[in-house]
């Protein structure tokens, strides 16, 4: 993530509202898991993306947080100014829609956490005959690629591919996802075929990638809204660490979490009070489920066996 997220105050937010809104050309409204998020931009390509990405939410409803997209020369490339207290934030010369939708999903993933005590995770959410699987890592250590490649498996069923949202419920971690459809890469058609054609090549951003529906693959019934998270597994990429899977204690595993930034580059606030949330969340996801770390120096379809191996796929009929 090259993108920098400088926190502001209520007053800085009202001057660059009143800078912005008389551009807003366009003003959408997303129900993001329970959150109405509101889009404002000038840009109509940006407008299409967004509402194909999220669930659409009630013009009537008041939005809980906003997200200002705008290009504007007074500011340099890839800003971001975020106001913690209207949960508002400003996006200055973002091109990417990758930064975008994620700064959404952390928008209400800050109010969720402050109001509901509900966390973000950003990682994939895979259930498996009835069990969930969370897949985190540091950016490039395959994570998209295997979730996807779990996918292929009629017996998988996907709640999230990027950033999902959970919850303590007594001796149970409950994962909810958010997005409507979900932001692809291109290359996952060369890696796993059975994607191919999902997207037309037309349709694929400059960035190499479109929203996508997922159904058109996998079936109508295996975008699920929820599951109980069972197994967490850690991707990492680490050509000098010959091993390849072994277990993690949960402290061990919170530690890792916690010297990896939660391995989400898009949280909004950093301090203390939200250090002290995460951690306690975190602490109650790895008690409550199965721990591993995972080395992907091998190919694709190596990481796919093992992780296969670790949440019991290759036993289940």
């Amino acid at each position: 993530m090259t993108y920098t997220i400088t926190l502001i105050s209520p007053e800085e937010k009202e001057k660059l509202a009143e800078r912005y809104l008389p551009k807003a050309r366009y003003e959408v409204k997303s129900e993001i898991y329970g959150c109405c998020i509101k889009l404002l931009c000038d840009d109509h390509s940006l407008m299409d993306t967004w509402r194909e990405n999220f669930h659409s939410m009630s013009q009537n409803v008041r939005s809980h947080g906003r997200l200002f997209v705008f290009h504007d020369p007074a500011y340099p490339p890839d800003t971001v100014l975020y106001d913690p207290y209207s949960k508002t934030a400003f996006l200055v010369n973002i091109r990417y829609y990758g930064w975008i939708k994620s700064i959404a999903l952390s928008c209400a993933g800050d109010i969720l956490e402050d109001e509901h005590g509900i966390s973000s995770v950003h990682g994939a959410c895979i259930d498996i005959d009835g069990r969930g699987l969370c897949i985190v890592g540091s950016s490039g250590a395959g994570k998209t690629t295997q979730t996807y490649g779990l996918l292929t498996d009629p017996r998988a069923r996907v709640v999230a591919d990027d950033w999902f949202y959970a919850r303590v419920f007594d001796r149970d971690i409950l994962a909810y996802g958010s997005e409507r459809n979900f932001y692809i890469r291109q290359d996952l058609e060369t890696i796993w075929r059975e994607f191919d054609g999902l997207v037309a090549d037309h349709e694929y951003d400059a960035d190499g990638r479109a929203v996508a529906d997922l159904r058109w693959v996998i079936g109508k019934g295996r975008h699920l809204p929820l599951t109980t998270i069972r197994t967490v597994i850690i991707l990492k990429r680490d050509p000098s660490d010959p091993a390849v899977v072994a277990p993690m204690s949960p402290a061990d595993g919170r530690t890792t979490f916690s010297q990896n930034g939660y391995f989400n580059s898009h949280l909004l606030v950093r301090d203390p009070r939200k250090t002290e949330l995460r951690d306690r969340f975190i602490l109650n996801l790895l008690a409550r489920t199965e721990l591993y770390v995972l080395n992907t120096t091998g190919t694709p379809a190596a990481t796919q066996e093992q992780i296969r191996k670790i949440i019991g796929m290759e036993n289940r009929e």
